[in-house]
């Protein structure tokens, strides 16, 4: 059994196709599913589409490219969209430092991921972070203002030294297609030197495909990619691996 705990199956890409696409999943052995919203209308579609697959799990948030529709009342409208049950984390959220270059907005994308940041503790939910090109302020921030809160750095491109001080917290890391790349740099070590109970793995559909569908629509079913390229580098059976990252799934998410 595996879990893919990054997803956005609410994607436009997956309109003609999404009841199939959970179907092959479960087929794969894909038993769980979460699916992130970004904005609050794919929040609110994530957290509607719960209730139509068994399979699935949502998780509520604001993401840093998606600032501008972030106001006074949209932890509010996230702690409403919370309360349902199978919302289980308050994601994605984070930084996003790759097309923002303007320093006056990246420290309101800051202030918004610290936000969100309190309304996980309020609400006592996990957190999915969203950290691209941002590292040194994603971590300071983890470190000074997500006290008592655990959560995943999703799709993680960090280095070795800062995945070591994730892992102080108690925090996971998320792998995607990205490790099946050839040239996926970091992030092979990365993997080989993580914790067993410090991974989850993830397609991020429907972005990243892996190999040997590198440049398709990703969808669920490609998680065991991710997971086959996690057992060959860290010289594990892919039994091992499915078992220890659904466990981490579970524990983080509550599922």
């Amino acid at each position: 059994m595996f879990i893919d705990t990054h997803c956005h199956l609410e994607d436009e890409n997956f309109s003609a196709d999404r009841t199939e696409v959970v179907e092959r999943a479960k087929l794969a052995g894909v038993a769980q599913i979460i699916n992130f919203g970004s904005t609050h209308e794919s929040s609110a579609a994530v957290t509607e589409l719960t209730k139509n697959f068994p399979e699935l799990f949502a998780g509520v948030g604001i993401h840093p490219e998606e600032i501008d529709g972030f106001d006074e009342n949209s932890c509010a409208r996230l702690a409403e969209l919370a309360a349902e049950k199978k919302v289980v984390a308050i994601g994605e959220i984070g930084l996003d430092y790759h097309w923002e270059k303007d320093s006056e907005r990246r420290l309101i994308q800051q202030k918004i991921f610290i936000a969100q940041l309190d309304l996980a503790r309020q609400l006592n939910l996990p957190v999915c972070v969203h950290d691209r090109d941002a590292h040194g302020d994603t971590l300071k921030i983890l470190q000074t203002e997500a006290r008592g809160l655990r959560g995943v750095l999703h799709c993680y491109s960090g280095s070795l030294e800062i995945s070591r001080e994730v892992f102080k917290l108690d925090w996971f890391i998320g792998v995607d297609g990205p490790l099946t790349f050839k040239n996926s740099a970091k992030l092979p070590e990365v993997v080989k030197a993580a914790p067993r109970d410090k991974i989850l793995i993830e397609t991020d559909a429907p972005y990243l495909a892996p190999v040997p569908f590198r440049g398709k629509r990703n969808e669920p079913a490609y998680v065991v990619e991710v997971a086959k390229k996690l057992a060959e580098l860290r010289g594990e059976t892919l039994e091992e691996v499915a078992a220890y990252t659904s466990a981490n799934a579970k524990n983080l998410y509550s599922i």
